[in-house]
Formats: C-alpha cells, sequence, structure tokens
C-alpha cells in the first residue's frame, strides 16, 4: 500500500480515534463513543516475540451486551492503521445488507506511519533467498499473533475460536498467505488482497509440512484487474491456478478478480466478496 495513499486515510483515522495515553483505553466520554460503528475497546500490548509495541482496537458486534451468553467469529486486521477505520464500520453494513454474521473486529496498529515505528515491510515477510535486508520478521509475528494477541484478545472478548478470520492487504497480504503455509489451522478463513507475493515466493505455492487438523479452512484471494504492479498481478492469477481445485489443497481456495479493482482502494469491494465467499461455502 502506497505511502501517500496510507497518510491520507490516517489523517481520518486519527481525527476520528486520537490514541490514547499508555494508561487510558477509550471510555464512554471519549470519541469512539460517538462512534458506534467502531466502539469496544482499546489496549497496547508490547510483544516479547516481536519486539514490539502493537496498538489493538476491537470493535464489538451490535447486539453484544445484549446476548451474553453468545460466541462471535472473530476478524484479526492487519495494517489496521488503515484497515481498522474503513473495515470494521465495513463488517457492520455487510451485516445489514447481507446478512454476514456481525463479528468482533480486531485491529492491530503500529500508531504511525514512520517507518521508525511501522515494521510493517519486516513484520510481513519471511525469511528467504530474496529477502531484504529489513525483511524477514513474519516468523516472530507469527508467534506474537499465536503465544500473545489472540490470547489476549480471546481472554478480554466472546470470541469464537474455531470462526477466526486473518485479513491483509498488499505486504499484510503476503502475510495471510504465508501464515497459511506456515500455520494453517490458526485461522478457518484468510484474505489477501492484492498481495505482495515475494520473498520467498515458492513458499506460497506449497503444500505446508504439517497438514491441518480442519477440514473447513478457507483462503481467499483478492486481485485487481487495475493492480499497479504486473507481478503482483500475475502473481495472483498464478496463485489461483495453483489452488483453485487443487486435490493437495490444504483449504478451499478462492481467487476472486474485481474487474477495474485497484492496488488499495478496492479493499472495501474485495473484503465484501471474500468475506461473503467465506461465510457462505456449505451453502454453495
Amino acid at each position: 500500500m502506497g505511502t501517500s495513499l496510507l497518510r491520507t486515510v490516517a489523517a481520518a483515522a486519527v481525527l476520528a480515534f486520537a490514541l490514547p495515553s499508555a494508561a487510558q483505553a477509550p471510555s464512554a466520554a471519549g470519541p469512539i463513543a460517538h462512534l458506534p460503528s467502531l466502539a469496544g475497546d482499546y489496549f497496547r500490548l508490547q510483544s516479547q516475540a516481536a519486539n514490539r509495541l502493537y496498538h489493538v482496537f476491537v470493535r464489538y458486534p451490535e447486539g453484544y451486551a445484549a446476548e451474553p451468553e453468545r460466541r462471535w467469529p472473530v476478524v484479526y486486521l492487519l495494517d489496521g492503521d488503515t484497515l481498522f477505520p474503513m473495515l470494521a464500520p465495513q463488517h457492520l453494513l455487510l451485516h445489514y445488507d447481507e446478512n454476514l454474521p456481525d463479528a468482533i473486529v480486531v485491529g492491530i496498529a503500529y500508531g504511525s506511519f514512520e517507518p521508525a515505528v511501522n515494521a510493517r515491510d519486516y513484520d510481513f515477510s519471511a525469511p528467504a533467498p530474496d529477502a531484504g535486508e529489513r525483511q524477514g520478521g513474519a516468523p516472530a509475528f507469527l508467534r506474537f499473533l499465536k503465544t500473545e494477541l489472540i490470547p489476549q484478545v480471546e481472554g478480554r472478548v466472546r470470541a469464537d475460536p474455531t470462526r477466526r478470520v486473518l485479513v491483509g492487504q498488499s505486504r499484510s497480504g503476503y502475510m495471510v498467505l504465508w501464515s497459511a503455509v506456515a500455520d494453517p489451522d490458526l485461522f478457518w478463513g484468510r484474505i489477501a488482497s492484492n498481495p505482495s507475493l515475494t520473498p520467498g515466493r515458492e513458499t506460497l505455492f506449497t503444500v505446508p509440512e504439517a497438514r491441518p487438523q480442519r477440514s473447513d479452512l478457507g483462503v481467499a484471494l483478492v486481485t485487481g484487474s487495475r493492480e499497479r504492479s504486473l507481478e503482483r498481478r500475475q502473481g495472483a492469477l498464478a496463485w489461483g491456478e495453483r489452488w483453485e481445485g487443487a486435490a493437495d489443497a490444504p483449504w478451499q481456495a478462492e481467487l476472486i478478480d474485481l474487474s477495474g479493482g485497484t492496488h488499495a482502494a478496492s479493499i472495501g469491494e474485495g473484503y465484501r466478496a471474500a468475506m461473503l465467499w467465506l461465510f457462505n461455502r456449505e451453502e454453495r
């Protein structure tokens, strides 16, 4: 996702959120109280696995308080600095119009777009011969998700651990695909929008060493016909050709080709299409 686009979206997000201080979560008097489609929780999490501070935003489903015995699907958004304020309300509207199950939505953010703080290039790339000097942090970030973030979130909220979804865009889309190979059972559903496919491209086309224990896993890759990178576009089409309907696929795979879709601005449309596929697979 381009820096200029990230900065533009961030300006609106900052106005809406005004990140709390280290010791203060949003309260009834805070700005989130006036944005009910984003209302929920916020906490900081210092990761030992990734050696980094993350800002974690949690949006509660409509009706969460009224149904104290119910457990909800939980959607984890990478690049939460931009994707959380965009897709958390989007999920509510999909619940209204498409009968998509409402969900707990979790945004994992860095709190800044400055390279000294925002480590997406490192966190969302795996070690490989073609990895850059500042890449290779995906294994540590996956440990953060599995051993720190998910237990923290699901210890706080009434989540359904059998319906976890991981969502990423561009560089974080790579992390979504890589995690499917590295730890397929960790998430029930995965959505990668216009993902990068390097470093270690061949890994994303390889059957996981550990076969998943579940038979209901799903991975959706969204690509836009106006994706600005020919390499990403061709890589996405190749991924679909490799995994859709493959006999050795450890998950159900779906390539969603958005006519006129762009690299980043079509994330809402891609999220809609991929979520409907994930949750409607059994009916289809």
